[in-house]
């Protein structure tokens, strides 16, 4: 099964909710549920719009990948994503909001898994260096805002350290603040 795997350059984007924990302690499992699933649809959309590909989801995170020639489009969907995400939590009354990591570089890529249960999954340096990324908004690593032209560059501006590009409207360091 290995050699349907390939080391391929990839955007890793890694999205989950703030306080989704705190806030998951107030409903009931149904609403839990609910709210959720709502979430996986908005997320799988746009990510399916963009061209992207949804790897995975694990409780109020995803795991996204975006080819190389789609860079732009997959950090664009994300500043779509976020007011979209935001807004949909804000009418649930969830003190939750989206907070994206992206990172670009290379990956393996295929089938992983235990026998007759392999699906796709992305493994690797990229992966773990985008789950490492410090993000309270939508957080870009050196290596992802590269790839962004001049437009979408200028949403964008420089953190340190280390080196990452947090969005201009999204609050330096302040992890409990909720901003619709």
């Amino acid at each position: 099964m290995a050699a349907s795997r390939a080391e391929v350059p990839l955007l890793v984007i890694f999205v989950d909710l703030t306080r989704f924990a705190a806030q998951s302690q107030r409903v009931s499992d149904l609403e839990l549920a609910d709210t959720l699933d709502g979430f996986y649809e908005r997320v799988a959309r746009a990510v399916q719009d963009a061209g992207g590909t949804v790897v995975k989801f694990l409780g109020d995170a995803a795991l996204i990948v975006f080819e190389e020639e789609r860079v732009e489009r997959g950090v664009s969907m994300l500043l779509d994503l976020k007011r979209s995400v935001d807004a949909f939590m804000a009418e649930r009354e969830w003190e939750c909001r989206l907070v994206a990591k992206a990172h670009f570089g290379q990956v393996i890529a295929g089938p992983f898994g235990g026998a007759g249960a392999k699906r796709y999954d992305v493994l690797g340096k990229t992966v773990n260096t985008t789950a490492m990324l410090d993000a309270t908004g939508i957080t870009l690593s050196t290596a992802a805002f590269r790839k962004l032209g001049r437009d979408l560059r200028a949403r964008f501006k420089k953190h340190t350290p280390p080196i990452t590009y947090i969005r201009t409207e999204d609050p330096h360091r302040v992890r409990s603040r909720v901003r619709p």
